[in-house]
């Protein structure tokens, strides 16, 4: 059931969904479907089978990338709007949720001038508050606009991590459509080939150009800030 959890649901299956997108759109027209065989049931448990490893494939490698994009915190995302060089939250408010999150710590909250002079001794505050906020933010109910910030970063992190999959996929649809043009006997069909063609064509667009790094950290960085202001909670 794990696997059908809203999470589990739009970050991790989702992204497999979009990736194999192409896959399935072949696999929908390459076999018929208006009678029921053994060739349709065999499609239909390998493209569960396909959706599932998919899945799991998008959430390592996209653990992987986010691993790389956040080395210096242990590759984990950290709450970058507590940076007093970060202009999201204003000062006042972003005092007060480092004092609090000081005092939870056990720990002095770093200084303007102490980030400046040891950046990466901040950083690691930072990060270790975040890791208190997140064990301490499960509650779906009660955090409900984090969870679904948290929701769009696994996508985009998880999509990105299918980036390199999703491209030689469309690579492939599209040299297996070029081949069934060639061999078709039928115009209908073929019209169908060539759609799934220019699909696959859209498909490697959008993964080259709407699936970077730049939107897993944008997203990233929203979850961060919604993730701070969770110290509203706990302060009332």
């Amino acid at each position: 059931m794990e696997f059908f959890d809203s999470y589990a649901r739009r970050a991790r299956l989702y992204p497999a969904v979009i990736g194999a997108a192409p896959a399935l759109a072949l696999a929908s027209i390459a076999v018929p479907w208006n009678q029921l065989g053994a060739p349709q049931v065999l499609v239909g448990i390998g493209v569960a089978v396909l959706l599932f490893s998919f899945a799991d494939i998008a959430r390592r490698f996209g653990l992987k990338a986010e691993r790389a994009m956040f080395a210096g915190t242990g590759g984990r995302p950290f709450p970058t709007v507590l940076r007093h060089r970060d202009w999201t939250i204003d000062r006042i408010s972003k005092q007060k949720y480092l004092a609090f999150l000081g005092q939870k710590l056990g720990e002095k909250a770093p200084t303007q001038a102490d980030e400046e002079f040891n950046p990466a001794a901040a950083d690691s505050f930072y990060s270790r508050c975040g890791s208190w906020l997140r064990e301490r933010t499960r509650d779906k109910d009660k955090f409900g606009v984090l969870l679904e910030e948290n929701v769009t970063y696994g996508f985009r992190r998880n999509l990105y991590g299918l980036k390199v999959f999703g491209l030689c996929i469309n690579l492939a649809v599209v040299i297996a459509c070029l081949m069934l043009i060639l061999m078709s006997p039928d115009s209908h069909t073929t019209w169908l080939f060539v759609g799934v063609l220019v699909f696959a064509v859209v498909h490697a667009l959008y993964f080259f150009f709407a699936v970077t790094k730049k939107s897993v950290l944008d997203a990233s960085n929203q979850y961060g800030r919604q993730l701070v202001l969770a110290c509203e909670a706990f302060m009332s």
